[in-house]
Protein backbone atom coordinates (compact mmCIF):
# COMPACT_ATOMS: atom_id res chain seq x y z
CA UNK A 1 0.00 0.00 0.00
CA UNK A 2 2.90 2.34 -0.64
CA UNK A 3 2.92 5.39 -2.91
CA UNK A 4 5.95 6.29 -4.96
CA UNK A 5 6.66 9.22 -7.22
CA UNK A 6 9.74 9.16 -9.46
CA UNK A 7 10.85 12.48 -11.00
CA UNK A 8 7.23 13.59 -11.38
CA UNK A 9 6.61 16.95 -13.01
CA UNK A 10 3.59 19.04 -13.95
CA UNK A 11 3.36 22.45 -15.60
CA UNK A 12 0.47 24.79 -16.24
CA UNK A 13 1.61 27.01 -19.08
CA UNK A 14 4.90 28.64 -18.00
CA UNK A 15 4.34 27.71 -14.33
CA UNK A 16 6.17 24.62 -13.10
CA UNK A 17 3.79 23.49 -10.35
CA UNK A 18 5.59 20.22 -9.56
CA UNK A 19 9.25 20.03 -10.52
CA UNK A 20 10.83 16.57 -10.65
CA UNK A 21 9.52 15.31 -7.30
CA UNK A 22 10.74 11.91 -6.07
CA UNK A 23 9.04 10.65 -2.92
CA UNK A 24 7.94 7.39 -1.28
CA UNK A 25 5.17 7.00 1.28
CA UNK A 26 5.39 3.65 3.08
CA UNK A 27 2.45 1.35 3.73
CA UNK A 28 0.51 2.34 6.86
CA UNK A 29 2.37 5.64 7.12
CA UNK A 30 0.74 8.99 7.80
CA UNK A 31 2.75 11.35 5.61
CA UNK A 32 2.35 15.14 5.33
CA UNK A 33 3.44 17.53 2.59
CA UNK A 34 3.90 20.96 4.15
CA UNK A 35 4.30 24.17 2.20
CA UNK A 36 2.93 27.68 1.59
CA UNK A 37 0.04 28.41 -0.73
CA UNK A 38 1.01 28.02 -4.38
CA UNK A 39 3.99 25.72 -3.74
CA UNK A 40 2.45 22.80 -5.69
CA UNK A 41 1.37 20.51 -2.86
CA UNK A 42 -2.27 20.20 -3.96
CA UNK A 43 -1.15 19.55 -7.54
CA UNK A 44 1.08 16.79 -6.17
CA UNK A 45 -1.93 15.24 -4.43
CA UNK A 46 -4.02 15.49 -7.60
CA UNK A 47 -1.29 13.72 -9.55
CA UNK A 48 -1.45 10.81 -7.11
CA UNK A 49 -5.26 10.79 -7.26
CA UNK A 50 -5.30 10.85 -11.05
CA UNK A 51 -7.07 14.20 -11.36
CA UNK A 52 -4.03 15.51 -13.26
CA UNK A 53 -1.70 13.78 -15.72
CA UNK A 54 2.04 14.27 -15.10
CA UNK A 55 4.18 15.77 -17.85
CA UNK A 56 6.96 13.38 -16.88
CA UNK A 57 7.95 10.78 -14.34
CA UNK A 58 5.96 7.92 -12.84
CA UNK A 59 3.38 7.47 -10.09
CA UNK A 60 3.21 4.03 -8.49
CA UNK A 61 0.65 2.75 -5.99
CA UNK A 62 1.24 -0.59 -4.23
CA UNK A 63 3.84 -1.52 -6.81
CA UNK A 64 1.57 -0.80 -9.81
CA UNK A 65 2.33 2.10 -12.15
CA UNK A 66 -0.76 4.27 -12.47
CA UNK A 67 0.79 7.14 -14.45
CA UNK A 68 3.86 7.34 -16.63
CA UNK A 69 5.85 4.89 -18.77
CA UNK A 70 3.02 4.87 -21.29
CA UNK A 71 0.44 3.82 -18.72
CA UNK A 72 -2.55 5.66 -17.34
CA UNK A 73 -5.04 4.37 -14.75
CA UNK A 74 -8.25 6.37 -14.26
CA UNK A 75 -8.86 7.87 -10.78
CA UNK A 76 -11.79 5.56 -10.00
CA UNK A 77 -9.57 2.51 -10.57
CA UNK A 78 -6.67 3.58 -8.34
CA UNK A 79 -8.32 2.53 -5.03
CA UNK A 80 -7.83 6.03 -3.66
CA UNK A 81 -9.97 7.66 -0.98
CA UNK A 82 -10.12 11.47 -1.14
CA UNK A 83 -10.99 13.93 1.64
CA UNK A 84 -11.49 17.46 0.35
CA UNK A 85 -11.09 20.79 2.12
CA UNK A 86 -14.78 21.70 1.65
CA UNK A 87 -16.12 18.22 2.50
CA UNK A 88 -17.83 17.86 -0.95
CA UNK A 89 -20.93 16.21 0.57
CA UNK A 90 -24.22 15.99 -1.32
CA UNK A 91 -26.69 18.21 0.59
CA UNK A 92 -29.78 16.29 -0.64
CA UNK A 93 -28.49 12.88 0.53
CA UNK A 94 -28.52 11.50 4.05
CA UNK A 95 -25.26 10.85 5.86
CA UNK A 96 -25.56 7.12 5.14
CA UNK A 97 -26.19 7.70 1.43
CA UNK A 98 -23.30 10.16 1.22
CA UNK A 99 -20.96 7.53 2.66
CA UNK A 100 -22.32 4.73 0.46
CA UNK A 101 -22.32 6.84 -2.71
CA UNK A 102 -20.45 5.01 -5.45
CA UNK A 103 -20.41 1.67 -3.63
CA UNK A 104 -21.98 -1.35 -5.37
CA UNK A 105 -25.26 -2.37 -3.76
CA UNK A 106 -23.71 -5.57 -2.39
CA UNK A 107 -21.09 -3.50 -0.51
CA UNK A 108 -23.43 -0.95 1.13
CA UNK A 109 -22.74 -2.52 4.53
CA UNK A 110 -19.26 -0.99 4.32
CA UNK A 111 -20.87 2.42 4.77
CA UNK A 112 -22.25 1.39 8.17
CA UNK A 113 -18.83 0.05 9.18
CA UNK A 114 -17.14 3.32 8.12
CA UNK A 115 -19.67 5.41 10.06
CA UNK A 116 -19.04 3.29 13.14
CA UNK A 117 -15.32 3.83 12.69
CA UNK A 118 -15.76 7.61 12.79
CA UNK A 119 -18.37 7.44 15.56
CA UNK A 120 -21.31 8.79 13.55
CA UNK A 121 -23.55 5.75 13.12
CA UNK A 122 -26.24 7.56 15.14
CA UNK A 123 -26.29 10.37 12.53
CA UNK A 124 -26.80 8.08 9.54
CA UNK A 125 -30.34 9.34 8.77
CA UNK A 126 -29.43 13.02 9.15
CA UNK A 127 -28.43 15.45 6.42
CA UNK A 128 -25.16 17.41 6.08
CA UNK A 129 -26.76 20.75 7.05
CA UNK A 130 -27.74 19.22 10.40
CA UNK A 131 -24.13 18.42 11.29
CA UNK A 132 -21.34 20.50 12.79
CA UNK A 133 -18.24 21.26 10.75
CA UNK A 134 -16.28 18.54 12.55
CA UNK A 135 -19.04 15.98 11.97
CA UNK A 136 -19.19 16.83 8.26
CA UNK A 137 -15.45 16.29 8.00
CA UNK A 138 -15.77 12.92 9.72
CA UNK A 139 -18.52 11.96 7.27
CA UNK A 140 -16.17 12.91 4.42
CA UNK A 141 -13.50 10.71 5.99
CA UNK A 142 -15.97 7.83 6.38
CA UNK A 143 -16.88 8.14 2.71
CA UNK A 144 -13.21 8.00 1.76
CA UNK A 145 -12.64 4.91 3.93
CA UNK A 146 -15.82 3.00 3.02
CA UNK A 147 -14.49 1.45 -0.23
CA UNK A 148 -11.44 0.18 1.72
CA UNK A 149 -8.95 2.18 -0.38
CA UNK A 150 -5.27 1.43 -0.52
CA UNK A 151 -4.40 5.10 0.06
CA UNK A 152 -6.29 8.02 1.64
CA UNK A 153 -5.49 11.52 0.36
CA UNK A 154 -6.38 14.55 2.48
CA UNK A 155 -6.34 18.05 0.96
CA UNK A 156 -6.14 20.71 3.73
CA UNK A 157 -8.94 18.86 5.57
CA UNK A 158 -9.02 21.06 8.69
CA UNK A 159 -8.46 24.54 7.27
CA UNK A 160 -12.13 25.60 7.34
CA UNK A 161 -12.55 24.79 11.05
CA UNK A 162 -11.90 27.02 14.07
CA UNK A 163 -8.66 26.49 16.01
CA UNK A 164 -10.08 24.47 18.93
CA UNK A 165 -12.16 22.18 16.74
CA UNK A 166 -9.24 21.78 14.35
CA UNK A 167 -6.96 20.50 17.11
CA UNK A 168 -9.59 18.09 18.46
CA UNK A 169 -10.51 16.75 15.03
CA UNK A 170 -6.85 16.31 14.14
CA UNK A 171 -6.44 13.86 17.00
CA UNK A 172 -9.66 12.04 16.09
CA UNK A 173 -8.69 11.70 12.43
CA UNK A 174 -5.25 10.38 13.34
CA UNK A 175 -6.78 7.69 15.57
CA UNK A 176 -9.33 6.76 12.89
CA UNK A 177 -6.68 6.43 10.17
CA UNK A 178 -4.42 4.36 12.40
CA UNK A 179 -7.27 2.09 13.47
CA UNK A 180 -8.16 1.60 9.82
CA UNK A 181 -4.50 0.80 9.04
CA UNK A 182 -4.64 3.32 6.21
CA UNK A 183 -1.75 4.73 4.24
CA UNK A 184 -2.45 8.47 4.25
CA UNK A 185 -1.00 11.44 2.41
CA UNK A 186 -1.97 14.85 3.80
CA UNK A 187 -1.18 18.24 2.30
CA UNK A 188 -1.29 21.32 4.53
CA UNK A 189 0.16 24.80 5.03
CA UNK A 190 -0.20 24.48 8.82
CA UNK A 191 3.12 23.71 10.51
CA UNK A 192 1.58 22.57 13.79
CA UNK A 193 -0.75 20.23 11.92
CA UNK A 194 2.06 18.58 9.97
CA UNK A 195 4.43 18.32 12.94
CA UNK A 196 1.84 16.83 15.31
CA UNK A 197 0.09 14.48 12.90
CA UNK A 198 2.65 12.97 10.55
CA UNK A 199 5.05 10.06 10.94
CA UNK A 200 7.18 11.81 8.32
CA UNK A 201 6.79 15.02 6.38
CA UNK A 202 8.14 16.76 3.31
CA UNK A 203 8.64 20.52 3.14
CA UNK A 204 7.77 21.85 -0.32
CA UNK A 205 8.69 25.12 -2.02
CA UNK A 206 8.20 26.26 -5.64
CA UNK A 207 7.31 22.77 -6.82
CA UNK A 208 10.30 21.04 -5.23
CA UNK A 209 10.87 19.13 -2.01
CA UNK A 210 13.26 21.04 0.24
CA UNK A 211 13.47 18.42 3.00
CA UNK A 212 11.97 15.05 3.94
CA UNK A 213 12.18 13.47 7.39
CA UNK A 214 10.58 12.85 10.75
CA UNK A 215 8.87 15.94 12.22
CA UNK A 216 11.41 16.24 15.03
CA UNK A 217 14.32 16.10 12.57
CA UNK A 218 12.83 18.61 10.14
CA UNK A 219 12.18 21.00 13.02
CA UNK A 220 15.51 20.54 14.80
CA UNK A 221 17.71 20.14 11.71
CA UNK A 222 16.30 22.32 8.93
CA UNK A 223 17.92 21.85 5.54
CA UNK A 224 18.34 25.56 4.82
CA UNK A 225 17.40 29.04 5.98
CA UNK A 226 14.01 29.04 4.27
CA UNK A 227 13.00 25.69 5.81
CA UNK A 228 14.13 26.87 9.24
CA UNK A 229 11.96 29.99 9.02
CA UNK A 230 8.94 28.27 7.49
CA UNK A 231 8.67 25.34 9.90
CA UNK A 232 8.71 27.50 13.03
CA UNK A 233 10.02 30.61 14.78
CA UNK A 234 13.81 30.79 14.60
CA UNK A 235 16.74 33.06 15.39
CA UNK A 236 19.48 33.04 12.75
CA UNK A 237 22.73 33.93 14.49
CA UNK A 238 26.26 34.33 13.21
CA UNK A 239 29.17 33.02 15.24
CA UNK A 240 32.65 31.57 15.14
CA UNK A 241 33.23 27.83 14.87
CA UNK A 242 35.24 26.71 17.90
CA UNK A 243 35.28 23.00 17.04
CA UNK A 244 32.11 21.34 18.31
CA UNK A 245 30.60 24.67 19.31
CA UNK A 246 29.73 28.08 17.90
CA UNK A 247 30.54 31.22 19.85
CA UNK A 248 27.96 33.99 19.37
CA UNK A 249 27.23 37.24 21.16
CA UNK A 250 24.53 35.38 23.11
CA UNK A 251 26.98 32.74 24.31
CA UNK A 252 28.35 29.45 23.01
CA UNK A 253 26.07 26.85 21.43
CA UNK A 254 26.93 23.17 20.97
CA UNK A 255 26.78 21.99 17.36
CA UNK A 256 24.33 19.19 16.62
CA UNK A 257 26.32 16.12 15.58
CA UNK A 258 23.44 15.07 13.32
CA UNK A 259 23.37 18.34 11.43
CA UNK A 260 25.51 19.46 8.48
CA UNK A 261 29.11 20.03 9.49
CA UNK A 262 30.62 23.46 8.91
CA UNK A 263 33.19 23.60 6.16
CA UNK A 264 36.76 23.15 7.43
CA UNK A 265 38.21 26.56 8.24
CA UNK A 266 34.85 28.20 7.58
CA UNK A 267 35.37 30.66 10.45
CA UNK A 268 32.02 32.43 10.57
CA UNK A 269 29.07 30.05 10.89
CA UNK A 270 25.37 30.85 10.80
CA UNK A 271 23.22 28.74 13.11
CA UNK A 272 19.48 28.20 13.61
CA UNK A 273 18.42 28.73 17.20
CA UNK A 274 14.80 28.02 18.14
CA UNK A 275 13.22 30.40 20.71
CA UNK A 276 12.95 27.60 23.28
CA UNK A 277 16.75 27.12 23.10
CA UNK A 278 17.24 30.41 24.96
CA UNK A 279 16.52 31.41 28.54
CA UNK A 280 16.06 34.69 30.40
CA UNK A 281 16.71 36.09 33.81
CA UNK A 282 15.79 39.49 35.14
CA UNK A 283 18.86 41.76 35.21
CA UNK A 284 18.88 45.57 35.30
CA UNK A 285 22.25 45.47 33.54
CA UNK A 286 21.26 42.66 31.18
CA UNK A 287 22.11 42.36 27.51
CA UNK A 288 18.55 42.77 26.18
CA UNK A 289 15.21 44.51 26.67
CA UNK A 290 11.73 43.01 26.30
CA UNK A 291 9.98 44.95 23.55
CA UNK A 292 6.95 42.69 23.01
CA UNK A 293 5.38 39.59 24.48
CA UNK A 294 2.77 37.24 23.05
CA UNK A 295 0.93 35.40 25.82
CA UNK A 296 -0.30 31.99 24.58
CA UNK A 297 -1.57 30.51 27.82
CA UNK A 298 0.83 27.62 28.33
CA UNK A 299 3.80 29.62 27.05
CA UNK A 300 4.92 33.13 26.10
CA UNK A 301 6.86 34.29 23.05
CA UNK A 302 9.10 37.25 23.91
CA UNK A 303 10.62 39.63 21.39
CA UNK A 304 13.82 41.20 22.71
CA UNK A 305 16.05 44.00 21.49
CA UNK A 306 19.59 42.76 22.06
CA UNK A 307 22.41 45.16 22.87
CA UNK A 308 24.03 44.23 19.55
CA UNK A 309 21.00 45.77 17.79
CA UNK A 310 19.25 42.61 16.60
CA UNK A 311 15.83 41.26 17.54
CA UNK A 312 15.80 37.95 19.45
CA UNK A 313 12.85 35.58 19.99
CA UNK A 314 12.60 33.62 23.24
CA UNK A 315 9.83 31.17 24.16
CA UNK A 316 9.28 30.28 27.81
CA UNK A 317 6.59 28.65 29.99
CA UNK A 318 4.10 31.15 31.34
CA UNK A 319 4.84 30.34 34.99
CA UNK A 320 7.03 33.46 35.22
CA UNK A 321 6.32 36.57 33.19
CA UNK A 322 8.62 39.38 32.07
CA UNK A 323 7.15 42.81 31.36
CA UNK A 324 7.59 44.88 28.24
CA UNK A 325 10.42 47.33 28.88
CA UNK A 326 12.13 45.05 31.41
CA UNK A 327 15.88 44.51 31.16
CA UNK A 328 16.88 40.86 30.98
CA UNK A 329 19.90 38.69 30.38
CA UNK A 330 19.43 36.21 27.52
CA UNK A 331 21.66 33.16 27.09
CA UNK A 332 21.66 29.65 25.57
CA UNK A 333 20.15 26.68 27.35
CA UNK A 334 22.01 23.38 27.16
CA UNK A 335 21.01 22.23 23.67
CA UNK A 336 22.61 21.73 20.28
CA UNK A 337 21.97 23.87 17.20
CA UNK A 338 22.64 23.30 13.51
CA UNK A 339 24.56 25.30 10.92
CA UNK A 340 22.35 26.85 8.25
CA UNK A 341 22.98 26.99 4.50
CA UNK A 342 21.43 30.03 2.84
Amino acid sequence: MSVRLDAVGKSFGPTRAVDGVTLEVEGGELFAVLGPSGCGKTTLLRLVAGFERPDGGEVTISGHTVAGAGRWVAPERRRIGMVFQDYALFPHLTVARNVSFGLPRRERSKARTALELVGLQHKSDGFPHQLSGGERQRVALARALAPEPEVVLLDEPFSSLDATLRADLRREVELILREAGATALLVTHDQEEALSLADRLAVMRDGRLVQVGRPEDVYARPADRWAAQFVGEVNLLSGVDRGGGVQTDLGTFDLDAGGPAPSPGAGTVRVAVRPEQLELRSDDRGNAEVIHREFRGHDVLYRLRHQAGRTILVQLPSIELYDVGQRVFVRPVRSAVVPIVD
